[in-house]
């Protein structure tokens, strides 16, 4: 079986506070466990409650994920990845896509092993669920919108524009050009020409 190849995540909120203790625990367990450590990102100062962007070795981490650099992320705990429930589904959503798994140290989860396994794929779960909520409720917007008469889509130029742009054309105009010139986009010149 091939040595994973595991990256370590840790984080602390302030820069009166030490990432030394969640670094040596996930170093331990790695010797442990006969992970190579590929590299080690670490945030400090920084909230969980920031964002992907307001974390910048959360980032590059992310991003190595999306390059297949390592096999497996672990970190001290789960707040430490992140605060936002929106956020640390769309993570998992990322391991998962890239068949990468995840060790959470104070939470005793460990993908690789059949029950780590079912609370991934229950969180999959929830994710899906919630993904369908957004959809539903959507679509029952679209649905008033349309029963209260509102007009959806893009909103149509003038009848005015719509000379403009048959005489421009007429005249052996490009379409890009009628476009640049009226302020338009290119798809509304197309749309008119073509009608």
């Amino acid at each position: 079986m091939a040595v994973k190849r595991v990256a370590l995540y840790a984080r602390v909120s302030t820069d009166g506070q030490s990432v030394e203790n969640q670094l040596r625990e996930l170093e331990a367990v790695a010797v442990k466990e006969g992970w190579e450590i590929v590299e080690r990102f670490v945030d400090k100062g920084i909230s969980g409650a920031k964002g992907r962007e307001g974390r910048p070795a959360f980032d590059k981490l992310c991003k190595g994920i999306v390059r297949r650099e390592f096999d497996m992320v672990a970190a001290w705990s789960v707040d430490r990845l992140g605060r936002s429930l929106q956020d640390l589904v769309a993570f998992l959503n990322e391991l998962h896509s890239k068949h990468s798994h995840l060790y959470l140290h104070k939470q005793g989860i460990d993908t690789t092993t059949p029950g780590g396994k079912l609370l991934f794929q229950m969180l999959g779960v929830f994710a899906e669920f919630e993904r369908s909520m957004i959809v539903e409720r959507v679509k029952a917007g679209l649905k008033r919108a349309k029963a209260e008469g509102k007009v959806l889509g893009r909103p149509r130029v003038s009848a005015a524009v719509e000379a403009k742009v048959v005489a421009l054309r007429a005249k052996g105009e490009g379409m890009r050009k009628i476009a640049r010139t009226l302020g338009i986009g290119n798809c509304t010149v197309q749309r008119i020409v073509n009608a």
